[in-house]
């Protein structure tokens, strides 16, 4: 665990050699529930991504909000930003309350495999939110994030390799600094559904939380 800690530290503090191809800017209407999760003044991190799971609630990574020591900002200091895209947003709404995992931070020290949170926004956006996947663990994945090289469009990738080992969804696809918090998506016969959270670069790619870490407190 402690060596999964340093990854993230790492992750948090410098860019990967290499991060999430640019989404090609006709293909961002499709992903206006993915966006930057922006702090204001909170130490030298700025921003996440997040994802919209409901019309008010946006799914990020738990460090993303309350830090890798579980103290950040309040609620109201945090603005999603849905659909970025060169200086232009679907929306854009403050935040209003947070729920963090509570198995998150022990004794200070963040624990990745429940760095999941939730941002309630003060008030519902009309952006059409992603489900939150609820079938058997699949294969490939896609990952989509803003980053901090990149910040004003989404990156993304479709065709990475995933298996779940010590409850972690281990990608073969790299990430970078900013794609914290953005979701891993598969594709199932209704459409997209969020199937994890970015947490962090590994040693092989990215490190995520499965969605089912929000019901298991």
């Amino acid at each position: 665990m402690h060596r999964l800690v340093s990854l993230l530290l790492c992750f948090v503090t410098t860019a990967a050699a290499q991060g999430l191809p640019v989404l090609p800017a006709q293909d961002h209407a499709t992903w206006q529930a993915v966006g930057r999760v922006n702090a204001a003044g909170y130490r030298k991190r700025e921003m996440c991504s997040g994802t919209l799971i409901a019309p008010d609630t946006v799914l990020t990574a738990a460090h993303c909000v309350a830090g890798t020591d579980g103290f950040g900002p309040l609620p109201e200091d945090f603005t999603f930003v849905a659909g970025w895209l060169r200086g232009t947003a679907a929306d854009s709404i403050s935040g209003a309350s947070l729920w963090v995992h509570p198995r998150a931070y022990n004794e200070g020290q963040l624990d990745i495999r429940f760095d999941v949170a939730l941002l309630t926004l003060e008030r519902p956006t009309g952006i059409a939110p992603l489900p939150l996947m609820s079938s058997d663990p699949v294969a490939v994945y896609g990952i989509l994030g803003y980053s901090t090289r990149r910040p004003h469009m989404l990156g993304a990738v479709f065709d990475c390799a995933g298996h779940v080992s010590s409850a972690i969804l281990r990608l073969d696809c790299p990430v970078t600094a900013g794609n914290s918090g953005g979701p891993v998506v598969t594709k199932t016969d209704k459409g997209w559904a969020v199937a994890g959270v970015i947490s962090a670069m590994g040693r092989d790619g990215a490190l995520a939380v499965p969605v089912s870490r929000l019901t298991q407190r």
